[in-house]
C-alpha cells in the first residue's frame, strides 16, 4: 500500500531484508537473464521497493524496466535506465515483455490495478491488503487462475525465518498443547497520520471502499502473522469471526479494536489492536500452550519462549518476498505470502468492512498528548486492556471497559 514520500510505514519490517537474498547465479527468467520488472507507486511504501529493487538490480536478479506514479519520482530515486509514466495503463502501452509487476499504491486502487497487471503475462507482486472487499478478492483470484499468472501479497513478516522454528517447537510439544494465540498492537499515530492522504481513515473515499482501520492496514501484519501462525490460510481455514470496533479519532474507521477470529481447527485467535496507546512498543503475536508461552516479536523476528524449564530467546533471519517471487518463478518454489493463503485475512478485513461504524470513545477516557499536528489520542489504561483481551479471548465490553458500549458483531463466514 502506498503513502506520500516522508510518511512514516506504519507496518514496515524493522531493516532492510538481507536474509534470502537472490544469488546472481539463481535469478530472473529461467534463461539466466534479469527479470524484467515494473513499480506502480514510487512513494511511501514504494521507496521501500525501489531499494530493495535496486539491491536486486546489483546482483543481476532484476531489471528495473519502468515506474509509475502520478507524482514524479523524487531526483535521483529512480535509475536513468528506468522509464516513467504517469500511471499503469500508459506504462503497458510502451513496456513490453514484462515478468513482474510491483503494486505499491493506495488501497483503494489495488482491485484495478491489480486486474490490469493480470491482463498481461506478467506474474504481481502485490501489497497488503490485497484489497478492500471480498467480492475483490474473488474477483483476484479468478483473473489470476485464468492468467496462470503468480500472486505475491505484501506481508513481508511471512517471510520470517521464526514461523518454521514455531512450527517445530509446536510439532515437539515444547510449550504442550496449543490452546490459544493473541496479536497485540500498540502504536502511536498523531493527527498528521490522518492528514497524509484524503483516503487515511477512511472506511470508503467516493463510493470505493478502503477499509483503512487498525487491523487491516497498520497493524495488518499482527492479523496476518497470528492466522499464520495458527495455520488458518484460506477462507476455508476460518469458522467464524467476530469484531468490536471503536475510535478515538474523529476518523470513520477504526483505530483501536478486538478481532475474534475462530479457526476451522477450533483454535481461538484474538486480535487487540490500537493505535491510540501512551508510547509505540513492538507488536506480538502470543502462543499460548498447555506447558508454557511463546511470544514472537514479527518486526524483529524474534521469538521467547517461556517454559518451568527456562526461557530462550533468538532472532531469525528473514526472506525477502520479491526476492522469494523470482525464486518462484525459476524453480517452482512455494510463494511465502500467495493470494490464495491470505483468504483467512481477507474474511477478517471483510467482517470489518461490513461491521456497524466504529463506536467514538468517550472523551473522559481519551486524552490528547503532544502539540498541533503532531498531537496524538490516548485512550486512558488501553494497555491494559489489551493484554486482558488477548490473555482472556475477550472484547473490550465483555471486560466491561466504561468507554465500551458495543456488543461484538459476528460475521457471517461463507461457506463456499
Amino acid at each position: 500500500m502506498g503513502t506520500p514520500a516522508g510518511t512514516h510505514l506504519p507496518d514496515a519490517p524493522a531493516g532492510t531484508p538481507a536474509p534470502g537474498e537472490l544469488p546472481a547465479a539463481s535469478s530472473g527468467r529461467e534463461t539466466g537473464g534479469a527479470a524484467r520488472v515494473a513499480l506502480v507507486g514510487v512513494h511511501g511504501f514504494g521507496t521501500h521497493h525501489l531499494r530493495n529493487l535496486e539491491r536486486l538490480q546489483a546482483t543481476g536478479a532484476v531489471d528495473l524496466a519502468a515506474v509509475a506514479d502520478p507524482q514524479p519520482p523524487a531526483p535521483g530515486s529512480v535509475p536513468e535506465s528506468a522509464a516513467v509514466f504517469p500511471g499503469l495503463a500508459e506504462l503497458l502501452a510502451e513496456t513490453p515483455a514484462l515478468d513482474v509487476i510491483i503494486v505499491a499504491t493506495p488501497i483503494q486502487t489495488h482491485a484495478p490495478l491489480a486486474l490490469a497487471a493480470l491482463a498481461t503475462d506478467a506474474d504481481l507482486y502485490l501489497e497488503k491488503p490485497p484489497v478492500a472487499s471480498l467480492a475483490d478478492f474473488n474477483r483476484l483470484l479468478d483473473a489470476a487462475a485464468a492468467s496462470g499468472s503468480s500472486v505475491q501479497i505484501g506481508f513481508q513478516s511471512l517471510g520470517s525465518h521464526a514461523l518454521k522454528a514455531i512450527e517445530d517447537l509446536l510439532e515437539a510439544g515444547t510449550i504442550g498443547t496449543l490452546q490459544g494465540i493473541s496479536a497485540t498492537g500498540r502504536w502511536v499515530r498523531d493527527k498528521a497520520y490522518y492528514k497524509r492522504s484524503r483516503w487515511a481513515g477512511k472506511r470508503s473515499l467516493n463510493g470505493v471502499d478502503v477499509v483503512d482501520g487498525v487491523a487491516t492496514n497498520p497493524l495488518a501484519h499482527a492479523v496476518a502473522t497470528a492466522l499464520r501462525i495458527a495455520g488458518a490460510r484460506t477462507t476455508a481455514d476460518v469458522a467464524s469471526v467476530e469484531t468490536e470496533l471503536y475510535r478515538a479519532n474523529e476518523i470513520e474507521s477504526d483505530d483501536t479494536s478486538v478481532i475474534r477470529i475462530r479457526a476451522a481447527s477450533g483454535l481461538p485467535i484474538t486480535c487487540a489492536l490500537t493505535i491510540c496507546a501512551t508510547e509505540s512498543m513492538e507488536p506480538y503475536v502470543t502462543l499460548q500452550g498447555s506447558a508454557g508461552t511463546a511470544v514472537f516479536h514479527y518486526t524483529e523476528d524474534r521469538l521467547t519462549v517461556e517454559t518451568p524449564s527456562g526461557r530462550s530467546e533468538k532472532t531469525y533471519g528473514r526472506d525477502d518476498l520479491t526476492g522469494n517471487l523470482l525464486v518462484h518463478r525459476n524453480s517452482g518454489g512455494p510463494l511465502l505470502s500467495s493470494l490464495v493463503d491470505s483468504g483467512a485475512f481477507m474474511l477478517v478485513l471483510e467482517a470489518i468492512r461490513t461491521a456497524p461504524l466504529p463506536a467514538p470513545i468517550h472523551n473522559d477516557y481519551v486524552r490528547w498528548e503532544g502539540e498541533g499536528e503532531a498531537a496524538h489520542a490516548v485512550v486512558v489504561d488501553i494497555e491494559d486492556a489489551l493484554e486482558r483481551a488477548g490473555r482472556q479471548h475477550a472484547t473490550f465490553s465483555e471486560l466491561g471497559l466504561p468507554w465500551a458500549g458495543s456488543a461484538p458483531t459476528a460475521f457471517d463466514v461463507p461457506t463456499s
